[in-house]
């Protein structure tokens, strides 16, 4: 089973992830969500493996949130993924995908326990 993680090489807590990931042997591979952006099905199924609301994948600080009025409750969980694949920068970051799961490594310290 090949180790996935979505990362953004700007960001320091994926870069953190990724060296975490690679300090336990693992070559993930890696997925640069910004330059190949994740369409709705994909993140449908992401959000299955996360096994959180969509809203929880947001990223509320981003200015794309604001501006698309995400902080409105009635909007449904597709309407949410949906503007995660027409902005990406929208997506929490980073995630890494084990098989059929998958976790929001933030902060990077809570991939310590996930593997046995």
């Amino acid at each position: 089973m090949t180790v996935k993680i979505l990362h953004n090489p700007r960001c320091s807590k994926s870069r953190e992830a990724l060296a975490r990931l690679e300090s336990r042997g693992l070559r993930p591979e890696i997925v640069d969500y910004l330059a190949t952006p994740l369409s709705l099905g994909e993140l449908r199924t992401l959000q299955r493996q996360l096994g959180v609301p969509a809203r929880a994948m947001l990223r509320e600080g981003e200015d794309e949130y604001r501006e698309l009025g995400l902080s409105e409750p009635a909007l449904s969980d597709d309407q949410l993924l949906q503007a995660v694949a027409d902005h990406p920068r929208l997506l929490q970051r980073p995630i890494v995908v084990d098989g059929d799961r998958a976790l929001i490594a933030r902060p990077p310290e809570q991939l310590d326990g996930w593997w046995p």
